[in-house]
């Protein structure tokens, strides 16, 4: 029986840039991670590369899904910090996200509404001299801006 001599993701020690091409960033990326107390820094060698456990991986595809459900980096360390024991703390904090992100979808819906009619406006008078969208944004026209 011959053992195998290549290492798995799972169990080798990786450096700065592996880790970075494995997660899908830069090493930059990572290195604000650590400025930002997100990831940990190891310590650096005698040999002058600094190796990263597994582990680290986790944390940067962590705080990568994170980014993409609207979190901020403030908001990752919070929830970095509650773990996984802390349910119905990280439940509040996603609600909180959770609500403003419907209040931006409300915004954007009244912004469309108002875009929507703007240009069916242009369209319906093509003869028009002027044109509504500008009227409307310089304040010219009746049609008014409305916010949710």
């Amino acid at each position: 029986m011959r053992r195998s001599t290549h290492l798995t993701i799972s169990s080798a020690l990786l450096t700065i840039g592996r880790l970075a091409r494995i997660a899908g960033v830069g090493v930059e990326t990572i290195r604000f991670y650590q400025r930002c107390k997100l990831l940990e820094e190891p310590p650096k060698p005698i040999s002058g590369y600094r190796h990263y456990f597994p582990n680290a991986l986790e944390r940067i595809r962590f705080i990568k899904r994170a980014q993409e459900l609207g979190f901020s980096l403030k908001e990752i360390a919070m929830l970095l910090k509650l773990g996984a024991g802390s349910c119905s703390d990280t439940k509040q904090l996603a609600e909180k996200k959770l609500a403003v992100i419907e209040g931006k979808i409300s915004d954007l819906q009244a912004m469309q509404t108002v875009l929507r009619e703007l240009v069916r406006k242009c369209k319906t008078n093509p003869r028009t001299r002027g044109c509504p969208i500008i009227s409307t944004l310089t304040g010219k026209s009746n049609t008014t801006i409305r916010r949710a």
